[in-house]
């Protein structure tokens, strides 16, 4: 996969030149192409800006210098702007995204762009109901969660099918050695060698905390049978230990 990113920040993207997705770089598993958009201004203080038209605070990112940084690729894949207006980034999106050979991110600044910059792209998209000083940081989440799922980029092909909202659910409890530190004891269930129960354990704990932490996942989910027995023992569990 080949990632292109217009942004007057380019060097803000080392984060994704480093651990796993440095690796894949390396690898050349994803390509990542950063385009400094003011390097195609015309006028001698290279404005990528401008006030906008009627009046009103802030700067106004100019259509032009995208337009061309734009034109200057030969090719784009998918073109996709980090705004507000956009809608929620979620893992849906980026395993769609991963099974693109090409992305385009434009990344924003001041009070956003020309809306004819919009018009460019094929889609809108916001990480959160709240507000950054510019695209880069959505944007690298962006690309994060993505690239990670292209094969061999993770050092476990099942940790990406595994992990938190993958499968609709939040992950599971995890433990590691010692099995015993200062008293809290890892469940005896995880010791026990029975894959089977292990996995039942696994499912249980996950759709608790799913339950606990984040009950509008499970509106979105068709429970099975199975489930939705274990979610009646949790609700018990929740209402005994309010109860105690």
């Amino acid at each position: 996969m080949k990632i292109n990113v217009l942004t007057l920040f380019p060097d803000m993207f080392t984060p994704l030149q480093v651990s796993m997705l440095g690796r894949g770089l390396e690898d050349k598993k994803w390509d990542l192409n950063l385009v400094n958009f003011r390097d195609f201004t015309t006028d001698v203080h290279h404005h990528v800006d401008d006030t906008p038209y009627g009046g009103g605070a802030g700067m106004v990112l100019q259509i032009m210098p995208i337009k061309k940084a734009l034109d200057s690729l030969p090719s784009t894949g998918k073109i996709i702007i980090t705004a507000p207006q956009g809608k929620t980034f979620n893992e849906k999106m980026a395993q769609d995204w991963a099974k693109e050979d090409e992305l385009t991110f434009i990344c924003g600044h001041y009070e956003g762009f020309d809306q004819r910059v919009y018009d460019l792209a094929d889609e809108t998209v916001s990480i959160g109901d709240y507000v950054l000083t510019g695209g880069e940081l959505p944007t690298m989440s962006m690309i994060d969660a993505t690239v990670r799922l292209i094969p061999g980029i993770l050092g476990n092909a099942a940790s990406p099918v595994e992990e938190s909202f993958s499968h609709g659910l939040l992950e599971y409890p995890q433990y590691t050695r010692p099995a015993d530190f200062e008293g809290q004891k890892v469940p005896e269930v995880l010791t026990s060698g029975n894959h089977q129960k292990i996995d039942e354990w696994r499912h249980y704990q996950a759709l608790k905390a799913t339950y606990l932490h984040r009950p509008d996942m499970l509106e979105k989910r068709e429970l099975s049978d199975e489930e939705k027995k274990m979610l009646a023992d949790i609700k018990a569990e929740a209402k005994s230990t309010t109860l105690d």
